[in-house]
């Protein structure tokens, strides 16, 4: 098994990451920048960084001016969140970008099978057990990323972020006012 390309492959326009059983965004749905950072654990200033770079746009909706927004499906937080994992563990962004177009490029389909494995300097795709197990014996594995896993994380986060959402207490001050005017 081959480590990823020292050269980060191009990518035009932005595309699922991930192709497999996930409903598909559509285009009036999608999660504001402001949540999709937060259930992705990044701040705000690094998502917009990530896609003003094309490593992860968005691709329900991207930003084509002042004024208009972006707007991430589920798969780019997934993909965000392995990202910053991967940030996390020392990989460089250089080899990251790398990872990201070729993960793209294998359109993986079973991600609760699919591990990220590194060495420390290269990132490798593991799709199967016996793959991992391979990488590890040959002394090339330091650490993995269980890609399910990080999928269920994503999920509970949006799941925990919605219902804080609703809750009538945390209503902002300009919703507030609105309501307010409205009653009136």
């Amino acid at each position: 098994m081959d480590g990823f390309a020292q050269t980060p492959a191009i990518v035009s326009s932005p595309q699922p990451l991930f192709v497999d059983g996930l409903p598909q965004p559509n285009r009036e749905g999608g999660f504001k920048g402001a949540v999709a950072a937060k259930a992705a654990g990044i701040s705000y200033r690094q998502l917009d960084y990530w896609a003003r770079t094309s490593l992860v746009e968005p691709t329900v909706q991207n930003a084509t001016g002042s004024g208009s927004q972006r707007l991430y499906g589920f798969r780019d937080i997934l993909v965000l969140k392995l990202v910053k994992r991967l940030l996390d563990t020392g990989i460089s962004l250089q080899q990251i970008r790398t990872a990201v177009a070729q993960l793209r490029e294998a359109g993986v389909h079973d991600l609760a099978e699919t591990t990220l494995m590194s060495d420390g300097a290269s990132v490798y795709l593991c799709t199967s057990n016996d793959e991992v197990i391979d990488l590890v014996s040959r002394g090339q594995g330091v650490f993995g990323i269980a890609v399910g896993k990080v999928l269920r994380e994503v999920e509970t986060s949006l799941v925990d972020l919605d219902e804080r959402r609703t809750e009538p207490s945390e209503v902002d001050e300009l919703a507030a006012r609105r309501q307010l005017r409205q009653s009136s």
